[in-house]
């Protein structure tokens, strides 16, 4: 690493070298410090312009380190092209901690900084890996991290920098970052704390602008222009006299004016000098030997940098070039003629040894007038070693640099797809259509374009887009590749999934198994099944989509290969979703959260999720399945996937509707459908509507329920969905019954039943034969009693205590109080355990009214954990140590022991075995 910047100097401090003014600044600093030390976690981004004064304040950081480990690093606009080059700079000592983090995390880490072999990863795999090594790392001490000039790291360590960032809690670290104000950086839209730096107060404005020689009439001038800028004043300080002044206590924009500054001084230089600056602002500061071979490669001696030391420029040590400031590298770059900078680039490129093949590439892109294939060609390498370690943000700029080197179309094309295909991995949505609206006029291949626009508007909506684009695709692709192309068709049949139309499901479908047909591949019959099983149902074909998705499920439970695919794991949960069977595939979708969890798949993970809480929220898992519900959410708002943002929203509310919880069921669904709304997502908001019903009827309020579930069937016909899984009849009838409908409730049984029985699944026949118990002119107790056998085939946990509830209140009616208390009882059993509270309040009142009273359960010290408290006890419970438990969750291990300490204070309880006892293991799964 390279020195200390000089600006820390005479920018900010007095003359006897002490930080003037800041009282704000240093009391933030000095606690952050020293929570560090207590082993609380703390970040703190210092926003400024230009010359306030923020590297003056990690100075005084630094100086107030102690016995605390230093991490540094500062962000270079020359390095913005190199993968990873500012997590490199400012991991480095810490990577003796490699091995101590899980295996997983260690080799994706080593493949980013490419200390081994790379291996393309999901993009947030990196900074969960940096968070591992700085908790790590922190184990032997305190640990603060100073990360200067922030906005100018390359994406991709900004990316894993803010990752970590957002996840330190009880680690002995501290983090402070410096980005330029109105400068993009990985501040913008983050919840890390701010502070904003501004101008010095006239006193310390005054004490230091004396060290400078300037006092009375011509400090006060200074003072009202720069806004107390110490930059400014000291740059500014020899033409006192002549400065403009504004309105009062008004300061101006100072970048321009300081840069003009430094300017000046770089002008008056000798020409070697100012040659010498160049190279070393267009170059690497830290890379001496570097610029002594490209000094030499242009007849120039490194001794000619001796006067710009002098004029207070630079700082010259063995490490390299230091500019005393940003602003001076810029003004240096600035001054030079184009042909200047390009002459600085070519000696650099010359310069570089092999290793440095990435830097060759850019400087050889920026030495380049008009097209150069050789430096086209070095930079389409340079992006494919960028995205082999990950970093899609600069592989993306590598590709799109060389397609506008290219000398043909048809080579700039491919090359455009490519960097399309990268920004659309480091989601970045917009320039990934802006690169294939250019990759199309200059004749991309149509199939590659179609496919990447069509899983872009899958991801950003209209979702019926990306159908028609990707259908397109696969049909160009379907001679050539067809197996390729049932893969395509099965992307396209989940986009329509989302728009619930069920036609062009169907059609997108049967073309995927005709193609799966032709050849030999296990991948493409997966495919097709699960797709034909999609539409099958959505369509109202039940029995034969239930078929489609046993066979999926065999097809993968049988082979080892797609099981361990990680391009699968969003997949691999869909058949058992599907089938609602207590054994048939179950374990997939355990198996695909922890695949995701074990591979780093953050950006896999709110699919994955979501299915998974789905799953649990049809069991007795409901606890777990909030959990997932709500750590799918947190992902999917921080990776911006706002499509699987809405699924996760939608089958939240559904829960809390179950579950009587009424501001939030109503917050949730309103934020799904609007979402659903922007982008097409119809199946959605259906999903909505149905919680929204659901909760209606949870509270005892069957006339507003009623009005809910009949605009949900509405919704349901205008797409011509026959999904009789979606069909909300059973509520219906119950909340006609309530409110003296009787021939409305006949009706919707009659229908409803006829339906379930051409599905013949055991949840929705279940469902159907409690709907002829409660329309039935008799006792309708023989179509209860086989409406719980069926219960008893599925493991929908509430259905089965609905049924007990519907019976034992039909037993009271009866008057066979006795039998009906049986099945009461046994429904608030079911509905406590689940959580159900108003349902539960439901039976009993109906216990009640047999004569018995139930004592109302006690709330559960499980119920006071927060959703990450409950993630973490499960997975502890579960078996897992507390560092896989934290690779699990992307914490570290001591934030897992934080929240495992408030768990056991929470349950009362001391130890792991008690903690597994709290948490049986059908609260235990992943």
């Amino acid at each position: 690493m390279g020195p200390p910047s000089s600006s820390a100097g005479p920018s900010a401090f007095a003359s006897g070298g002490v930080l003037l003014g800041r009282a704000t600044e240093r009391l933030a600093l000095d606690r952050l410090l020293a929570e560090a030390r207590a082993g609380h976690s703390g970040v703190l981004a210092l926003v400024g312009e230009p010359g306030i004064g923020k590297t003056a304040l990690l100075e005084y950081a630094a100086g107030g380190a102690g016995e605390m480990r230093l991490l540094r690093a500062r962000g270079v606009e020359s390095e913005a092209g190199v993968p990873f080059a500012g997590l490199a700079e400012l991991l480095r000592p810490a990577l003796q901690a490699l091995d101590r983090i899980p295996i997983p995390q260690a080799q994706a880490l080593s493949g980013a900084l490419a200390l081994a072999p790379a291996s393309a990863q999901d993009r947030f795999a990196i900074g969960a890996a940096t968070l591992s090594l700085l908790s790590a790392y922190s184990d032997d001490g305190p640990l603060l991290l100073l990360v200067d000039d922030a906005h100018n790291l390359d994406g991709s360590s900004a990316e894993a920098l803010l990752f970590a960032a957002r996840r330190l809690v009880a680690d002995p670290v501290a983090l402070v970052l410096t980005v330029r104000e109105d400068e993009p950086s990985l501040v913008d839209g983050s919840d890390l704390r701010v502070l904003r730096v501004g101008g010095l107060d006239r006193a310390d404005a005054a004490e230091l602008l004396r060290s400078a020689h300037v006092t009375g009439d011509a400090a006060e001038r200074l003072y009202s222009a720069t806004g107390g800028n110490p930059l400014a004043l000291l740059e500014l300080a020899a033409d006192a006299g002549q400065v403009t002044v504004g309105p009062a206590d008004a300061p101006v924009p100072l970048s321009a004016t300081i840069a003009g500054a430094f300017a000046r001084r770089v002008d008056a230089l000798p020409e070697p000098t100012r040659r010498l600056l160049l190279l070393a602002a267009a170059g690497d500061r830290r890379d001496a030997a570097g610029l002594t071979r490209a000094a030499a490669g242009q007849g120039l001696d490194l001794a000619a940098l001796v006067p710009a030391e002098e004029a207070g420029l630079i700082q010259l040590d063995g490490g390299g070039v230091e500019f005393r400031h940003p602003l001076v590298r810029s003004a240096v770059y600035a001054r030079a003629t184009p042909q200047e900078r390009r002459d600085a680039h070519a000696a650099l490129a010359a310069a570089l040894p092999d290793r440095d093949v990435d830097q060759r590439a850019w400087h050889l892109a920026a030495s380049s007038v008009g097209p150069n294939e050789q430096a086209a060609a070095a930079l389409h390498h340079a992006g494919e070693r960028a995205r082999a370690r990950s970093a899609y943000t600069v592989a993306a700029a590598a590709f799109a640099q060389a397609a506008r080197l290219a000398e043909t179309p048809g080579r700039r094309a491919p090359l455009l797809v490519s960097a399309a295909d990268a920004a659309l991995l480091a989601g970045a949505g917009d320039q990934a259509l802006a690169l294939l609206d250019e990759a199309a006029r200059d004749g991309g291949e149509p199939a590659a374009v179609e496919r990447l626009r069509g899983q872009l508007a899958m991801r950003r909506g209209p979702v019926m887009d990306g159908y028609a684009l990707l259908v397109s695709a696969a049909e160009r692709l379907a001679p050539s590749d067809p197996e390729t192309a049932v893969v395509i068709l099965a992307e396209a049949v989940f986009s329509a999934f989302y728009a619930g139309n069920p036609r062009a499901m169907a059609e997108a479908a049967g073309r995927a198994s005709t193609l799966a047909a032709r050849v030999e591949s296990r991948r493409a019959h997966f495919f097709a099944a699960m797709a034909s099983a999609i539409a099958l149902v959505l369509e109202g074909r039940g029995d034969a989509g239930a078929a489609a998705a046993r066979e999926a499920v065999e097809i993968l439970e049988g082979s080892d290969e797609l099981r361990d695919d990680p391009r699968l794991l969003t997949w691999a949960a869909l058949g058992p979703m599907w089938l609602r069977e207590v054994d048939t595939g179950r374990s997939l979708i355990a198996l695909a959260a922890d695949r995701a969890r074990s591979q780093g798949a953050v950006g896999a993970l709110p699919n994955v999720l979501t299915h998974l809480a789905r799953d649990q929220v049809t069991t007795d898992q409901w606890a777990a399945g909030e959990a997932n519900y709500d750590e799918a959410i947190a992902l999917a708002r921080e990776t911006g996937q706002r499509v699987e943002l809405a699924v996760a929203l939608a089958g939240r509310a559904w829960l809390e509707a179950r579950m009587g919880r009424e501001e939030q069921c109503r917050r949730d669904a309103a934020e799904a459908i609007a979402l659903c709304e922007e982008l097409g997502m119809v199946t959605h908001i259906i999903w909505a509507l149905q919680a929204l019903g659901d909760l209606e009827l949870a509270l005892g309020r069957p006339e507003q329920a009623a009005a809910r579930h009949e605009e949900q069937v509405r919704a349901l016909a205008r797409q011509q969905i026959g999904d009789v899984d979606l069909m909300p009849a059973p509520e219906l009838v119950e909340e006609y019954l309530r409110v003296g409908r009787a021939g409305d409730a006949a009706e919707a049984a009659r229908d409803f039943v006829a339906r379930a029985e051409e599905k013949g699944q055991p949840w929705v026949l279940a469902r159907a034969a409690r709907c002829r118990a409660l329309v039935a002119e008799e006792g309708g107790q023989a179509d209860f009693e086989q409406a719980l056998e069926l219960h008893a085939r599925t493991p929908d946990v509430f259905e089965t205590a609905r049924t007990h509830l519907a019976y034992g209140a039909r037993l009271r009616r009866l008057r066979q109080r006795v039998r009906a208390r049986e099945q009461l009882r046994t429904a608030i059993a079911l509905f406590d355990e689940l959580g159900a509270c108003s349902w539960a309040e439901q039976a009993r009142a109906e216990l009640a009214a047999s004569g018995e009273t139930a004592r109302r359960r006690d709330a559960s010290a499980v119920d006071q954990l927060t959703p990450q408290e409950l993630q973490i006890a499960r997975l502890l419970a579960d078996g897992m140590t507390t560092r896989e438990a934290a690779a699990a969750v992307f914490l570290s291990p001591k934030t897992v022991e934080y929240h495992l300490r408030h768990v056991y204070q929470k349950l009362g309880i001391r130890s792991r075995e008690e903690l597994a006892a709290a948490f049986p293991q059908r609260f235990a799964g992943s």
